[in-house]
Formats: structure tokens, C-alpha cells, sequence
């Protein structure tokens, strides 16, 4: 069975069809009241190493590697938890990923979405 896994800005308004939302940021989102947040779980131990993402800085140039190395990341024993319980909310029912980034389609949210979704994060 396929999983139904979307992903999108956490600023966003949410939908019904979102089903479970989880935050995926391992910083809390900027300009966003921790009150306010519309999203039921905070993982943020699968979210990239404060290195990896450092490094990354959001660089579409170096998605690419940056997609490489959080994949690897994700073997380790510190993801390896979170990232259980984020596939078991997908075998559940559909799940939406949220992000602060704003360019969603290069974030840890999209390559999170693409595994889950039994792509094994195959895609460019």
C-alpha cells in the first residue's frame, strides 16, 4: 500500500485532506507564535544535523549533495526513531510534512516525503 505523504510550509493554512501534520524543523519556525502553530507533532530529531543544514543554507545549487547527505543521515541511530514514527503515521493515514523553508520542493521535508512515499529518496 502506498503512503499518502505531502509536504508544505508550516505558515500555511491547513487542509482537511492533511491529515496528520508533523513540523520537521530541527529550529522552531520563525515569526510563529508557539501557540499558534497548526501542526500536531514536532520531530525535530529527523530533521538534518545543525551541520548538514548549515552547510546547506538552503542553496538550490547544493540540493543535489545536500539530498545525499541527509539520506545518510537519516541511517544513523539519532534518526532512526523519528523516522519510525513518522512512517508509521504515513501507514496510518495520510501525513503532511511541515517546513519553515521557502523553497519547499529543496527542503528536508521534501526528501523526507519522497522516502516515506517508498521512493527510498530516489529522486533528484
Amino acid at each position: 500500500m502506498a503512503r499518502h505523504v505531502e509536504y508544505r510550509r508550516i505558515y500555511a493554512d491547513a487542509e482537511p485532506a492533511d491529515g496528520v501534520r508533523v513540523l520537521v524543523d530541527r529550529v522552531w519556525p520563525r515569526g510563529l507564535r508557539k501557540d499558534a502553530g497548526a501542526f500536531d507533532v514536532w520531530m525535530k530529531d529527523v530533521a538534518p544535523s545543525t551541520e548538514l543544514r548549515r552547510w546547506y543554507g538552503h542553496d538550490p545549487e547544493r540540493y543535489r549533495e545536500f539530498r545525499r547527505r541527509y539520506l545518510t543521515e537519516l541511517r544513523d541511530p539519532d534518526h532512526q526513531d523519528a523516522l519510525r514514527s513518522l512512517a508509521d503515521l504515513a501507514d496510518r493515514g495520510p501525513l503532511t510534512l511541515l517546513t519553515a523553508s521557502r523553497d519547499v520542493d529543496h527542503s528536508q521535508a521534501a526528501v523526507l516525503a519522497d522516502r516515506l512515499s517508498g521512493n527510498g529518496g530516489k529522486h533528484p
